[in-house]
This record gives structure tokens, C-alpha cells and sequence, in this order.
């Protein structure tokens, strides 16, 4: 009891009051570290969801490249010339099939995939120069096959509607046999 004489008698003398002053309830922090932590945490997720999406849009776009790539191997092998394997005298139906099939890690659906197949034929003056068959099929050895992979990823970002992203690859190559 003297103790609390003592510190009420202690502040009067250095010009303090014994009240409490009120505070107005503008001013009352209450609650800010809710508010605080769910504006932080929903920037901080968006980065996080989007640097995952920015992942997955990376390893499409890897898978999306090794198919085609796998697509013209499978055409320079089963040329109009293949007589060691198998669906020799590959078609373009043929290769979009092989193609859809390889599903590396499953991320690309196949109904969002489309898969051209172009036949070129070389010049006879200059071997570098290659023009299109046309609606004929020359898959014949010396000529080329070129490969077109496109994909729809359908990006899922927070906070923006639903969009895709087109991304595509080529790949051509020599007809071996």
C-alpha cells in the first residue's frame, strides 16, 4: 500500500497525472496483425503459386521440344526405305499417335496437343534448300521430315481468369531409310 502512495505521489511531482487517459478507438491496434498477416501471406502465395506455374510452364515447354524431337526420329527411321522395324512408312497419323503416347511425366494432356507433320523434299542444285511435297507424302531417304509439336497450357494464376499459353516446337531431320 505505501509502495503505491509512494509512485502515485512520485508521478505528481514530475508533472505526471494518476488517470488513465483514454484512447481513441481509431487508435486502438487491435486485430492489425490479422489484417497485416493475411495481406502478407496472400502476396506471398501468389509469388509462390506463380513461380510454380512459371515451373510447370519450363517443364512443358522441355517436353514439349523432346517431343518433337522424338517425333522426327520416329519418321527417319520408318522411311519409304525401313525394312528393320516396325509401321514402316510412317504417316502423319502414325507419327501424332507416337507423339501423343509419350506422355513424359504426364503433365501434357493430348487433347490439348497438336502434332503437324510436313515431308520436304531437297533441291537438286542445292541440298540445303528443301521444299514442300505438297499433299504427296515423299518420305523417301535423303529427304527431310519436319516435325511440329503445339501445346495449350492452361495457366492457373491467382487472381486472373483462367487463360492458356501457346508454346510450340519444330524439329526436321533427314530421312536415314
Amino acid at each position: 500500500w505505501r509502495s503505491a502512495f509512494r509512485l502515485r505521489s512520485w508521478r505528481r511531482a514530475v508533472g505526471g497525472t494518476e488517470t488513465k487517459q483514454k484512447r481513441s478507438p481509431l487508435l486502438c491496434e487491435k486485430g492489425s496483425t490479422i489484417i497485416e498477416m493475411a495481406l502478407g501471406s496472400m502476396i506471398l502465395f501468389t509469388m509462390v503459386i506463380g513461380a510454380f506455374e512459371i515451373c510447370l510452364a519450363l517443364y512443358t515447354y522441355n517436353f514439349i521440344s523432346e517431343a518433337a524431337r522424338e517425333g522426327a526420329r520416329y519418321a527417319i527411321v520408318r522411311g519409304s526405305g525401313c525394312t528393320s522395324v516396325t509401321n514402316c512408312n510412317a504417316t502423319s497419323a502414325q507419327i501424332q499417335t507416337y507423339v501423343r503416347s509419350l506422355a513424359f511425366g504426364g503433365t501434357a494432356a493430348s487433347s490439348n496437343m497438336t502434332v503437324t507433320t510436313i515431308w520436304l523434299s531437297a533441291s537438286t542444285t542445292t541440298p540445303t534448300t528443301w521444299t514442300s511435297c505438297g499433299a504427296t507424302q515423299c518420305n523417301a531417304p535423303g529427304n527431310a521430315v519436319q516435325v511440329r509439336v503445339a501445346y495449350a497450357l492452361p495457366l492457373m494464376l491467382p487472381f486472373r481468369a483462367q487463360n492458356t499459353w501457346n508454346m510450340s516446337s519444330t524439329s526436321q531431320m533427314v530421312i536415314a531409310n
